[in-house]
């Protein structure tokens, strides 16, 4: 079962990168859901749990970082030459940004240890680091192949 939904992971990877935004994010979505559930060998009753929690940590960090970190990183790269009163004032905005990300990963262990144990919460994070770098070898991969 592990080898077919690892290669359907890779060919559903392939596919995604010529499509429009919206549908990349929502195949890109799936696969990981998938990748995840497998990773981590949720039965149907944990799956239950776990997703809802999931999710909502998810909406949480994507709403940090389209709300609050796009922004900073766009001030930190066009304002090299920003006094220190306004670096200061970023660095506030920055540390505030993370402080939120750091209390939603908080918060989902907290969360999740009432729905799984403890050993699959370390493994979410060790496949959500698989499944990220695996995303960027295939980008990366397609980028070289169109001659970027």
């Amino acid at each position: 079962m592990k080898p077919i939904i690892t290669i359907l992971f890779f060919v559903l990877s392939l596919s995604t990168f010529g499509q429009p935004e919206g549908r990349m994010k929502e195949r890109i979505k799936s696969q990981k859901i998938a990748f995840i559930t497998e990773k981590l060998s949720l039965t149907s009753e944990e799956a239950e749990k776990f997703w809802p929690i999931y999710n909502a940590f998810e909406e949480t960090t994507e709403e940090v970082r389209r709300n609050d970190l796009k922004d900073i990183k766009r001030e930190m790269r066009n304002n090299s030459n920003m006094s220190d009163k306004d670096a200061d004032k970023l660095l506030e905005r920055l540390t505030a940004a993370e402080d939120k990300m750091h209390n939603a990963k908080k918060n989902l262990i907290r969360e999740l240890k009432g729905v799984i144990p403890s050993k699959k919460i370390i493994l979410l994070k060790a496949a959500e680091d698989e499944f990220n770098r695996k995303l960027l070898e295939r980008l990366k991969d397609f980028k070289d192949r169109r001659g970027r």
